[in-house]
This record gives C-alpha cells, structure tokens and sequence, in this order.
C-alpha cells in the first residue's frame, strides 16, 4: 500500500473502523457480558467478549465443586468485564465476579418474591454465621437459626437447606437471610392442619411440656394448648406445680379455640362434676362444718369445707371478744376448725362462715354473773389518751373513762398513774350488750374524800369567803372549815349587781366577803360563786317582806327597815 493510500483509508476500511468502535462502546465496564472461549491454555482460558483483544481468565475459576463438566473450546460463557483494557492491551475478565452477579439478580427475584432460597451454613462469625448461598456470601443473625435457643449448631452445619431473604444491601454486598421464618411458615401451616382436626368440647390426651406460675403448656400432639391454673381443679391452685409435674400424661378437655390466633384454651377441671352444684343444698344456713384454713388476708380467713368449695369466714365474725385483730393471731393456715354457714350466695360462689357462731358468746351471761354496781379487778390492758381499758373475766374488756379515775386529781393527772400490766379495781358503772360496751370506775370503788363543810354546801347556800388571790379576771376565794377549805372562784362579772362594782382591785387579799353557791359540779368537785346573785337575792327577799319600789319607799329605805328589824 502506497502512502496515499495508507493516509486516505477507503470507505470500507471507515466502515470497519467505526463498527469495532461502536462494539467497543457498548461494552460497559463493571457488568457481566457474553465470550466465547477461543483457546486454553495450561492454566488459562482465552476468552473472546466481541472486542479487538481478548482477555485472559484463570482455569480455576470456571470449576465448582460437585461440577464435573470441563471447560472447552467453543464454549460461551458469561464472564464479568472488569476493564475493557489494561496496559498490555488486554481484557480483564473474571468468572468468579460473574458468578457473583448471576447469584445478586437471581437473589434478587427471589427477595422480591418473598420466597425461600438454598444454602449452606458454612462458618460462625460474631453475632451469628455465614450462609453460603450458591456463590454469594449471607449473614444469618444467631436469633434467627431456629424458633428456640440452639445449643449446638453442628448439625446444621454445611447442609443444604431453605432461607427467607430478610435484608439486601447491593452497595455494601450484605445479604442477611433467616431459617427461624422458613421454620414458622412451616410451622403455621402444620398448627391451622393440627387445628382444623380439633374441635371445642372434645377430650384429648396431651404431655406437660412446660410450666410457668400462670399454667401449664400441653402438647397435644404437634401443637400446644394453655392450661389455665384456675381450670386445674375445682379447689384453690397457688402454682400449677401442686399440680402437675413436666412430663405428666394428662387428660384435658378444650375449653376454646381462637381461629385468628390458633391459641387452645384446655380445662382439667371441666371433666369432674362441679361441687358448686350442690352445695346450695349441703351447706344451709345455721348448719355447722368442719373445714381446713386455706388462705389468710387481712379480711379474713378461707376455709375449704371440701375440695372446691370454699368459704370465708370475715375478720369480724372470728372472735366474740377479739376486735382489730389480724385474723393470722385467731387461725393458722393447715387448721381444722368448725365453722357456721351464716350466707350462701349459689350465683356468685360464695359462702360466710363464722367462727365465733360456734362459741359461746361471753357477753350474754355478763350482766348475770356481774351486773351493775358489782366491783371486779382486772388487769389494764391498754392505757389510751381517753381512759383505761381493763379486761374482765370471759376475755371481755371494760372501760374506765378518765373523769372515773381519781376524787382528788384531773382525769389527766390520774391517767399518768397507771400502766399496762397494772391492776386495778374497778365498779360496773353501766352495761349496754348490743354496742358490746362496758363502763367502768376505778374511783366508785374509793371513798369519796370531797371535805365535809364543801359536801354540805349545796346550790343556793350562802358561804363567808376568804379573798386568797385577786387577779384582772375575778379573786380566787376559800370558804369551809380550815381541815375542810375549798377553793372557788368569782369571776368579774360576779362581784357586783352594779358595773361599776364589778372591779376585781376592790377587794384585797383576806377579805372576808360572802357569795351564794350558783352552781356545784360534783363530777369535777368545783364550785360557782357570785356575789352578784347574792346581792340580787336579797334585794328580792327585802322587797317581799317590807314593801316594793311601787309603795314609793327607796331600796336604801326598805334594806333600813329591814336592818332595823333585824336588830
């Protein structure tokens, strides 16, 4: 070819040119494309992709376990292009990346259809193990091996088996698949079967497969039913324990079926006959039974009059004589103990008993043994801010109220004089049965050391006193004999009829002045004096006898006259 003619190519020399760059434009770097195998060599296979060079692929690569086919000549494979050319003019083609990408689409479409793919649990890494899924590497969590724990992963180990797609990330090349969801799906499908051949009502046998504190798990044969502790026995159940042990073959009866959560519901007590039902008629009102203290609150008491049936005996119906007791200090649990039915209500299941019913009640032979007036010791059994209580024969408690402690002291200053422990003794002042109440008093059975000039000054008389302190309020005055004195008080207001009187520093200290009794409490041995209603009475009296302030005769004129006859 002349140098004209290498410089001025022909058209089809263009024509051939531009079609080798056009197929050289189409290959795209990074994806996976169609070559054929031109020759192989020892340890390489020269494939050709449709371009001006061919590129070179490892013999190692085209070879799979379990894959006795040989490469050959001829052959079209698909190979991945890495680089369309390197510095040596080459392709660079890979087997293995192909392989790689023909598993990513094809994991791909089996993820969007949500369906199960195979693989092989081939190494442990931390927080689980690696899936081989046919050329491409998964991560299966350690929560997803199996519906429960596994223990020893070994047998699972390089197996052929089925795995859901549950995460895929192309950028990062993390592929993470589940067993425990193949494992569900199957096991769904076998329950709604295992279901469909159950029926409410019927009988089975099952095995006690597990127990937790609110029942017992049973298999039924390839699905579990939930035994209810309340449906084990017609008797109280604490734990399903008492009950059953793990592994016990029992006969249950199914109680419900849930046909949107597939959940059974089983009863043991549904196959014996309710002891409720007769219970109406066995256990009548006013009839006595014996039972066994089941269960103590702090209400009160259950017995069980038989297995499943019980009653309760209220904390109030324990003890004639025992109040604001803990029902744990009056029974025990495990006690025998007789009781009386007091209600049955047959509907709600439920029985009062009473046990003080069957004891004799103290307090109706109280007031014959002891009635009122009689003097009694005991022992004081508290000391409260109000009185003593002291108990009395038949465990009974009485009361002896503060203002019935001492003649001589305040109920407050007479109350700091005892203790728990102390005996006293004490009259029966009152008795009432019905409110359960007894009063008594200690200072009843003491001699009333009132002063004998006090005792015989009664409302109305008329006493000299002695002025003893004069305060803004009134003078503190004594009256009576010297071994016999007792101390009132006259207030302001009672000094004089006359306001102007009425000032307590017109009287001073040993002033004999006299004033009329208005008033004697007995109970707290104080007087009431006033020289104002003395004043007032004499007025009175003067007026009746010698004439009135209508006759025209001053006050001044009929006290003169009365004076005068008295002299």
């Amino acid at each position: 070819m002349s140098e004209a003619q290498s410089m001025n190519p022909s058209t089809d020399d263009f024509a051939s040119m531009f079609e080798a760059s056009f197929e050289t434009n189409s290959m795209e770097e990074g994806t996976v494309v169609k070559g054929v195998v031109t020759a192989i060599e020892k340890d390489a296979a020269i494939i050709d992709i449709g371009l001006k060079t061919e590129g070179r692929v490892d013999l190692r690569e085209f070879y799979t376990p379990g894959d006795d086919k040989k490469l050959a000549v001829g052959d079209e494979v698909d190979i991945y292009l890495e680089r369309i050319e390197n510095a040596l003019g080459q392709a660079v083609l890979s087997r293995d990346k192909a392989r790689r990408e023909e598993s990513w689409i094809k994991m791909a479409k089996f993820f969007e259809a949500e369906e199960p793919v195979k693989g092989a649990i081939v190494g442990r890494v931390k927080g689980g193990f690696t899936v081989d899924l046919g050329g491409i590497n998964a991560f299966l969590p350690g929560s997803q091996v199996d519906i429960r724990p596994v223990r020893d992963v070994g047998p699972l180990m390089n197996e052929d088996q089925p795995f859901m797609i549950l995460k895929m990330d192309r950028s990062r090349g993390n592929i993470v698949v589940s067993r425990r969801a193949i494992l569900e799906e199957s096991r769904a499908e076998q329950r709604a079967e295992l279901v469909g051949q159950l029926a409410e009502g019927e009988t089975r046998e099952g095995v006690v497969k597990n127990i937790t504190d609110y029942g017992a798990f049973v298999d039924l044969g390839g699905i579990d039913g939930l035994l209810h502790v309340t449906d084990m026995s017609w008797r109280r159940v604490s734990h399903p324990s008492q009950v059953l042990n793990v592994g016990d073959t029992v006969k249950v009866k199914i109680i419900r079926i849930n046909p949107e959560t597939q959940r059974i519901s089983l009863g043991m007590k549904q196959l014996q006959e309710d002891p409720w039902n007769a219970a109406s008629a066995k256990y009548v009102v006013g009839t006595r039974h014996t039972g066994t203290v089941t269960n103590i609150a702090d209400y009160g008491a259950f017995i069980e009059l038989e297995e499943g049936v019980e009653g309760l005996v209220h904390v109030s119906e324990m003890s004639w004589t025992k109040k604001n007791v803990h029902p744990g200090k009056i029974v025990s649990t495990s006690q025998e103990i007789e009781v009386e039915v007091l209600e049955v209500d047959q509907e709600k299941r439920r029985i009062s008993l009473g046990i003080k019913q069957v004891q004799e009640n103290p307090w109706d032979s109280f007031t014959d043994r002891f009635p009122v007036g009689s003097t009694i010791k005991g022992e004081v059994r508290s000391v409260t801010e109000f009185g003593l209580f002291i108990g009395l024969d038949g465990d009974i408690d009485g009361m002896a109220h503060l203002s019935d402690l001492s003649w001589e002291k305040s109920g407050e200053e007479a109350l700091q004089d005892y203790k728990k422990g102390d005996m006293v003794e004490a009259k029966i002042l009152e008795v009432d049965i019905e409110k359960e109440r007894i009063s008594l008093g200690v200072k009843q059975v003491l001699k009333d050391t009132m002063p004998a000039g006090a005792s015989g000054a009664n409302r109305g008389a008329v006493v000299t006193c002695t002025v003893k302190e004069v305060n803004s309020g009134g003078i503190e005055v004594t009256f009576g004999e010297d071994d016999a004195e007792t101390t009132a008080f006259i207030r302001k207001g009672d000094l004089s009829r006359e306001r102007s009187e009425q000032r307590p520093e017109r009287f001073a200290v040993g002033d004999k002045v006299d004033a009329l009794i208005t008033r004697v409490d007995r109970k707290t041995r104080s007087y009431t004096l006033s020289i104002k209603a003395l004043e007032i009475a004499e007025e009175k009296e003067a007026v009746q006898q010698y004439g009135s302030a209508d006759s025209g005769a001053s006050l001044g004129d009929i006290l003169g006259a009365a004076l005068k006859g008295d002299n």
